[in-house]
């Protein structure tokens, strides 16, 4: 099933990973401090993000096209769909803080942050296992995936208790429980990758 030399479209998942990946290391190690770092902050995500959506017209493009695929085309498309929701999600993110005009981040979105990011370097490192032909070895990262998720819902748990045990402005209320539901839903999006690759692992074992 698999060619000794990576098809184009795994090729192009790698792509994505790796630009992901990128995308997740500007968006933890990024430091905000005024208007105008928050500005370069948000502007930076939201073109990272719009050559996402670049990457993931041409995989379509070329999906519509294509005879053959490695694996299934809607494990592809489903792969391509999830990695555009994560970049989506930072995208989100930011664009939250910049409509509030928050300038640090706090303890909690630094964890989840730092849990977002690993889950990046698990996706890379799977979706270039599969374009070496080295699925056996793929399963192990999909598990870590899903252990960082895990670690974010223990966290939104945690960070929504103290949210409402110790703000005592309902603005800011409102603001941080957003934020921190786009986070979680940033983290929900990696599982859906975890969740794809190891339906990609069953199909061609």
């Amino acid at each position: 099933m698999f060619k000794k030399k990576p098809d184009k479209f795994l090729l192009y998942l790698v792509d994505f990973a790796e630009h992901l990946n990128k995308t997740a290391e500007y968006f933890v190690h990024y430091k905000v401090k005024d208007n105008t770092t928050l500005k370069e902050f948000a502007n930076t995500i939201k073109r990272y993000e719009s050559e996402a959506d670049n990457k993931v017209h041409q995989i379509i493009k070329d999906l519509n096209d294509a005879f053959i695929t490695p694996i299934d085309r809607e494990d592809i498309l489903e792969l391509t769909m999830h990695l555009d929701d994560v970049v989506d999600g930072m995208e989100e993110f930011t664009g939250l803080m910049d409509i509030y005009q928050i300038y640090s981040a706090n303890g909690y979105v630094d964890q989840f942050s730092h849990n977002i990011l690993k889950c990046t370097e698990e996706i890379l490192q799977s979706l270039k296992l599969i374009a070496d032909s080295k699925l056996k070895d793929v399963g192990p990262h999909a598990i870590k995936i899903k252990d960082y998720e895990s670690k974010c819902d223990d966290l939104y748990r945690e960070s929504l208790k103290d949210l409402f045990q110790k703000e005592t402005d309902p603005i800011k209320v409102i603001q941080y429980k957003e934020i921190y539901e786009t986070l979680e839903d940033i983290a929900d999006y990696c599982q859906d990758v975890a969740s794809t690759l190891q339906s990609v692992i069953m199909k061609n074992a």
